[in-house]
């Protein structure tokens, strides 16, 4: 079993997440792992940086694929006996001028953005290290579409009791309002990306408040955060930001320092703490 350090970040063939993966290889003691559900982006992704004279690792991973996810963490418990930083980056998004209609949208977002990276977290979680970092890759557009919620749903969204359950519930309601075309005049936003971030943020909060109670001594931090409108696939052309300044935020929550108290179950832009 290998003693090195080791972090994994999802969807990092491209955008962010190839950026984060660049940025770790660089500032990160210890194993970088590229994850991709492609192997032959993902492995033309890490060839690109070890041209740049970095080494990252590649590793299959298809976070939709409760199977892959499973031999993801088996193999990482086996070969390191767990994780020391989880960055879950990939994540989804219609275009603007799509037409897909929005039940679909709103299905599908969600399957990747929420309910797929809860998996992740669901699944890696036992396996991070004491001092482990813990990173979801979220977005203002989150905030936005809470800020859009009837105020009934912004309360539970913003609550220090609500569970996992009650989340999950909360997305699967929002998915079957967008299906039956009445998501507005129930309370919710009409943007599937928002919403699936919203979750994802909120996910964060109740992770990292199971964490101080159940690993108290561990020191594991849990953060979401906004890395900015960034110049990718998914933002397109015009955004204000390289994916490496993109990087920044993300990687500022990986590494934070050992012994580090907070942030923790915090929403994070431009390495300051949000309102939620």
């Amino acid at each position: 079993m290998s003693s090195s350090k080791v972090a994994l970040v999802t969807g990092g063939n491209k955008g962010i997440g190839f950026a984060i993966v660049r940025a770790m290889c660089k500032d990160f003691a210890g194993d970088v792992y590229l994850t991709a559900r492609d192997v032959g982006r993902g492995t033309a992704a890490v060839d690109s940086l070890r041209k740049e004279g970095l080494a990252p690792l590649f590793h299959r991973l298809d976070i939709t694929d409760p199977d892959s996810v499973r031999s993801a963490r088996d193999f990482f418990t086996e070969k390191y006996g767990g994780l020391d930083v989880l960055v879950n980056n990939a994540g989804i998004a219609f275009k603007m001028a799509d037409t897909t209609p929005f039940g679909i949208q709103a299905e599908v977002t969600l399957k990747t953005n929420f309910f797929a990276t809860r998996d992740m977290c669901n699944v890696f979680l036992p396996i991070i290290k004491p001092g482990g970092r813990m990173v979801n890759v979220s977005s203002v557009m989150g905030s936005v579409a809470l800020s859009r919620c009837s105020p009934e749903l912004q309360a539970r969204f913003r609550s220090d009791d609500i569970t996992e359950e009650e989340l999950d519930g909360l997305m699967e309601r929002f998915v079957r309002d967008a299906q039956e075309g009445v998501h507005a005049e129930r309370g919710w936003p009409s943007t599937a990306y928002g919403v699936s971030k919203t979750g994802l943020t909120t996910l964060t909060r109740i992770l990292a408040r199971n964490l101080t109670k159940e690993r108290p001594g561990d020191d594991i931090l849990c953060n979401a955060c906004c890395p900015g409108w960034v110049r990718t696939d998914m933002a397109g052309p015009n955004a204000t930001k390289s994916p490496d300044e993109g990087a920044v935020t993300p990687v500022y929550l990986a590494l934070l320092s050992p012994g580090a108290k907070e942030p923790h179950g915090q929403f994070v832009s431009e390495k300051k703490v949000q309102p939620w």
